[in-house]
């Protein structure tokens, strides 16, 4: 039953091309434009001594990461409830657990695909690759897990399918921004504050990765995994499988 829920999630994204292509295909020309400007460049400050590709490859990979696992899965199981797909898949025989770990190898697959061309991309500008690459599998996927985690649980507060994108872009904006995914922040302070949120977390274990030629980093990956959790239990509490009455 797994083995087809997984192949039924992959079958639903790979034969809806708009959201392949914009899945795929944004961090590619995030991190080509990226490419094309800081190519060439030393390190700087600014980066912490890094060149920009240096510090962007990593981060924008773990962005890529986050949007298919926490924003894109969201949406979806908002825009599910709401046309009463998650409804008849509640009254068939069915296991949730087996639905959900669907949903979430899924989102892994996609996630692997994603941080694979940007790395590509990265490569033929000059970045080097990790060489640790258990580690980066594991951070990669308990990542992956830890947000979807939180997207099943955020979906589980909204109300209805045409607030999503709204409440999700709500919580994921300021998170992305003061986590350094658009820019480096030196803030001592907002760091701090970041460090015990999901992101940044991420985005320091990807870029320990590519830059230290460091191994698994356990801080950073228990700060995932309790988020993980935290996610998990909002989740199985609030999640509902029927529309909310208007």
């Amino acid at each position: 039953m797994l083995g087809h829920q997984i192949r039924y999630e992959q079958l639903s994204f790979w034969r809806n091309p708009q959201s392949m292509v914009f899945t795929f295909v944004l961090p590619i020309v995030i991190i080509g434009i990226f490419g094309a400007v800081f190519s060439g460049s030393e390190g700087q400050d600014f980066f912490f001594g890094l060149t920009g590709m240096q510090y962007y490859t990593p981060v924008i990979a773990a962005v890529s990461v986050l949007g298919a696992c926490y924003g894109q899965l969201a949406i979806v199981l908002a825009m599910r409830r709401q046309t009463g797909v998650l409804k008849r898949l509640h009254a068939t025989p069915l296991p949730a657990w087996v639905y959900f770990a669907g949903l979430l190898v899924h989102c892994v697959v996609v996630s692997i695909v994603d941080v694979a061309l940007v790395f590509g991309i990265g490569a033929l500008y000059g970045v080097d690759l990790p060489t640790h690459w258990g580690a980066v599998l594991l951070t990669l996927v308990l990542g992956a897990a830890s947000f979807c985690a939180l997207g099943v649980g955020v979906a589980s507060l909204i109300k209805n399918s045409e607030a999503a994108p709204a409440v999700v872009q709500f919580i994921q904006f300021p998170l992305v921004f003061i986590s350094g995914s658009y820019f480096p922040i030196h803030a001592e302070l907002l760091n701090t504050i970041a460090g015990l949120l999901p992101v940044k977390p991420f985005n320091d274990a990807m870029l320990a990765l590519f830059t230290q030629d460091a191994g698994f980093q356990w801080r950073d990956l228990a700060v995932l995994a309790a988020w993980g959790v935290i996610g998990a239990l909002i989740a199985v509490r609030s999640f509902r499988w029927d529309p909310r009455p208007e």
